[in-house]
């Protein structure tokens, strides 16, 4: 089946922007999984660690941006997918609204937990 959104066609901007994105994540998390087992021993595998850390502007700026960026990667691939499945006119601006809005609104929770737990706010 040939797909049908040009954001999986090879050298679309789209196609480009799912590719950095998956790398981006996959660097965070081996980087974190690396200083979890190898540099702390998981030793501040705790809510009292995590909250502490979070008050550090780098750490809460790079959780963030792991929400935002994996938020995006996420709701683009299910887009895609739906999309290559066949929907068409108002049925895909429909499905785009949804998971825009469902983005957003985890983007907006996911901050403003990462704000609570810094105690900024």
């Amino acid at each position: 089946m040939a797909e049908r959104y040009s954001s999986f066609t090879p050298g679309g901007t789209g196609w480009l922007l799912q590719r950095i994105t998956a790398a981006f994540l996959v660097v965070v998390l081996a980087f974190h999984f690396f200083q979890l087992h190898f540099i702390s021993h998981a030793a501040e595998v705790t809510f009292a660690g995590t909250q502490a850390r979070m008050s550090e502007v780098g750490y809460f700026l790079t959780m963030v941006l792991f929400l935002v960026t994996a938020a995006f990667h996420g709701i683009n691939g299910v887009y895609n997918a739906l999309v290559n499945q066949g929907l068409d006119g108002i049925q895909k601006k429909v499905v785009l609204a949804v998971l825009t809005i469902a983005g957003l609104a985890l983007i907006a929770q996911g901050t403003y937990v990462a704000l609570v737990m810094a105690g900024w706010a």
